[in-house]
């Protein structure tokens, strides 16, 4: 029987494993260094049912993440959580052409018979978009998903850490590195080793320098992100506006109290750098701009910079690390990462306690992208 978990990387995925570990009576040690992580520095749009992503395994698995938000979401307020970082405010995906919009839109349709949180789609002019965002000037029309969503990940990670610490969890901020005796994996922190029962692996793109000593090959490249806070002054309920994800890589994100994030920049080459780029924030800043001209006016509250994971084929890996006996990871999530890691984080949760997961996780298998040199 599994009394003692520990877990390394408390990003979504670690979190979200924590909490629930923690909430079946497990006794839980979360280790973080606290640098870089992905979460603090995703964009938090919720809506993977208008990616045109043709993998099908990875949209299964994002599908799923979408449709555990409202679960995770009703599990906080039980516990006395009132303000929710998660909220369905719908997206608008932008495109060039009607055209483009068309496929879009009929593919959003067909996915609704499997996934009906989608909610209400629906063309929409320029014009019916400034109406709900007033200065709106983008001459793109938009496809509007009412199931659509927005989470602040940093906050909905530290809801999570505080609600399993007060479950009993103990949160340490430090590196540790990993030690293989036989075929059990153990935590080293400083001097000490420690055993657990299950040992939980989720930091992101720093699980290959974690797991390589251990002789094994990790599939796992980082890409840095970089997102913009901007605070915008003005007398609107932003708090309802929906997500906007542009035609190419710039999503604007409406927050309560005029907060706006624009982002994220998809670097490839920077490896683990957290430096901000003046030059790519304020190109970022200024395509935004050219949408809602309003936020030249906005004053900038703050930049997110993290490092996502990603695999040589884009998908993500979780379950059991191959030849060991209590250890699991999860790795790979890249930038939909938000969305797939509380589901991940869920499944991580149930195998670490020895229960049935309840979802098909063989075409995840970290096999593929793990491997003993």
């Amino acid at each position: 029987m599994t009394k003692k978990v520990a877990i390394v990387g408390a990003g979504i995925v670690g979190a979200t494993a924590a909490y629930q570990l923690s909430k079946k009576g497990i006794e839980v040690t979360v280790f973080d260094a606290g640098v870089g992580q992905a979460t603090k520095a995703a964009a938090g749009i919720i809506c993977p049912w208008l990616s045109q992503r043709r993998n099908k395994d990875w949209y299964q698995l994002v599908s799923h993440g979408a449709a555990y938000y409202p679960q995770l979401m009703d599990q906080l307020r039980e516990d006395g959580v009132s303000e929710l970082p998660y909220e369905q405010v719908g997206a608008y995906i932008f495109k060039h052409t009607e055209k483009q919009l068309a496929k879009v839109e009929e593919m959003a349709v067909e996915r609704r018979v499997d996934a009906p949180m989608i909610g209400e789609v629906r063309a929409l002019t320029p014009e019916d978009v400034a109406r709900v965002i007033p200065g709106w000037s983008n001459p793109d029309g938009a496809l509007y998903c009412s199931g659509g969503g927005r989470v602040d990940g940093e906050l909905l990670v530290a809801l999570l850490l505080e609600q399993a610490e007060k479950n009993g969890a103990r949160v340490v901020r430090e590196k540790v590195t990993l030690e293989a005796v036989d075929e059990e994996v153990r935590v080293r922190l400083g001097e000490e080793v420690q055993v657990f029962d299950a040992v939980v692996l989720s930091s992101g793109a720093w699980v290959k320098e974690l797991i390589e000593p251990l002789g094994y090959y990790v599939d796992v490249r980082p890409q840095k992100g970089q997102l913009i806070e901007l605070t915008l002054e003005t007398t609107e309920d932003t708090s309802k506006w929906p997500v906007c994800m542009l035609h190419g890589e710039i999503d604007i994100l409406p927050f309560p109290d005029g907060k706006i994030l624009v982002g994220a920049t998809h670097e490839n080459t920077q490896g683990f750098d957290l430096v901000p780029d003046e030059e790519l924030l304020n190109g970022m800043y200024e395509e935004a701009c050219a949408s809602l001209p309003s936020l030249k006016n906005a004053k900038r509250s703050g930049v997110r910079v993290g490092t996502r994971a990603y695999t040589s084929d884009f998908l993500p890996f979780f379950g059991e690390v191959p030849n060991t006996t209590n250890a699991f990871v999860a790795s790979g999530l890249g930038s939909s990462g938000l969305t797939s890691g509380v589901w991940i984080g869920e499944c991580l949760a149930r195998m670490a306690a020895g229960e049935e997961v309840g979802f098909s996780v063989e075409k995840y298998t970290p096999q593929n992208y793990v491997r003993k040199v």
